[in-house]
């Protein structure tokens, strides 16, 4: 224990570039030599996709190989370069504070991003997983919002996903290309990636509109009416779209063009991110938390209870309109059966173990639930009974979730070691 303790406190002072840095080399490491000399001298057929699990499950002999290519790509690598570059990093971070936040976010997201983006262009399947990951945030940051700062129990986010997915998908297809249910192109092939946001921000309206249909019943009473309202909306959604061949019915809908790569879901993602947690930490955030506490109180303050509520359940389905319509784009098709059952269980899972009231928990289950389910895939049946011992024994020793009543203080986040020395 004491040991760990000097560990962590000897790269304490990094800051965020640094770290960034560190990464980036052992990205850069991997990228030019992890093929053709590393992961060849260890024995590996190839680049270990998700650091190695994948292959460490399907060919156990293949561990050791595996555990040395980490090592030597990313720990090592990372420690180093992080500790190392302090005497760069530190002043570059003291000059940063200096500037406006939004700036110095704005550098640190754009230093992310170039990290992440060579690291998923080494293989497809990497940008396949960052894209879906990146959807899953909007997701669970979007549900939140209803099942966490609004303390209710939603089960309609497939189905807002859905109408996202759907309305967006028909935008795309009748006015960007030759589709053959919906006949020529209205307009420019050219134009439809500049006007896609506006086929997003559609697909997120038509999803507010919808949750009305959920939102207006269900909070003019008490109790659990909302979850079986809501799990009912659902399966009405996904009944409609299945019985709608104008739009494919239970085939599915599919063709979308390619308007959603890497850095147009990682804008909009961090776009969510940011719209949201100025909402849960402005005046209406706090009248959500007011409500949530004690609803009859927060009456007898005088506000509006059944107006924030609504209000903040429209807001988390247009983001779920959005998240539907980025993934339908991602893998241009689109079915019912995408947005059932399962589609459910899975956000509930991730919003449940990342925790409630966090944006920071958001992401965390998000991220967490993708890469594991990614990593248990050549498990199989399996899978699907690890995970949710995983979830119960989360929910037992942390009922509101790894990361709950956590919110993100970009500030102390990106400060110098000179700060961090001061406890600023």
């Amino acid at each position: 224990m004491e040991i760990a303790r000097k560990f962590i406190n000897m790269f304490s002072n990094v800051p965020i570039l640094g770290w960034l840095l560190g990464i980036f080399t052992a990205v850069l490491i991997e990228y030019y030599w992890g093929y053709d000399y590393i992961s060849y001298y260890l024995g590996l057929p190839k680049i270990p996709v998700l650091f190695g699990a994948l292959i460490m499950l399907k060919e156990p002999i293949m561990i050791p190989g595996a555990i040395g290519y980490d090592l030597i790509v990313y720990v090592i690598p990372i420690l180093l370069v992080a500790k190392a570059s302090n005497f760069l990093t530190n002043p570059v971070a003291a000059i940063l504070e200096k500037t406006p936040l939004w700036m110095s976010s704005i550098i640190h997201l754009v230093c992310f991003y170039g990290v992440l983006h060579l690291w998923a262009g080494i293989n497809d399947y990497r940008v396949l997983i960052v894209k879906l990951t990146l959807i899953s945030i909007i997701l669970t940051i979007s549900i939140n919002v209803i099942n966490g700062y609004q303390g209710e129990f939603s089960c309609s986010h497939p189905g807002f996903m859905a109408i996202g997915a759907y309305i967006s998908s028909i935008i795309t297809l009748y006015f960007f290309v030759n589709d053959k249910t919906f006949g020529a192109a209205v307009l420019s092939p050219a134009l439809g990636p500049w006007l896609f946001p506006f086929a997003l921000i559609a697909g997120g309206i038509a999803a507010s509109l919808g949750s009305l249909l959920v939102a207006i019943p269900s909070f003019r009473t008490r109790g659990d009416y909302l979850a079986i309202i809501s799990l009912a909306f659902m399966f009405i959604v996904k009944s409609a779209v299945e019985n709608l061949n104008v739009i494919g019915g239970a085939r599915g809908m599919g063709g979308q063009p390619d308007y959603a790569p890497l850095p147009v879901i990682f804008i909009w993602t961090m776009l969510c991110i940011w719209i949201i947690h100025n909402f849960v930490t402005s005046i209406m955030g706090k009248a959500l938390n007011a409500v949530r506490d004690d609803e009859a109180a927060s009456e007898s303050m005088t506000v509006k209870t059944r107006k924030t509520k609504m209000t903040a359940f429209t807001f988390g389905a247009f983001w779920a309109g959005i998240a539907g319509g980025l993934f339908a784009h991602v893998l241009a098709y689109i079915n019912p059966g995408m947005f059932s059952i399962n589609r459910l269980a899975e956000i509930l899972a991730m919003v449940y173990f990342g925790g409630l009231n966090s944006i920071i928990g958001s992401i965390v289950g998000a991220v967490s639930i993708n890469v594991l389910g990614e990593a248990l895939r050549p498990l199989e049946l399996f899978k699907w009974i690890i995970i949710p011992l995983i979830l119960i024994f989360v929910m037992i020793f942390r009922p509101y979730g790894l990361i709950s009543f956590k919110e993100i203080n970009a500030k102390r986040l990106l400060r110098s070691k000179h700060k961090r020395e001061q406890g600023v």
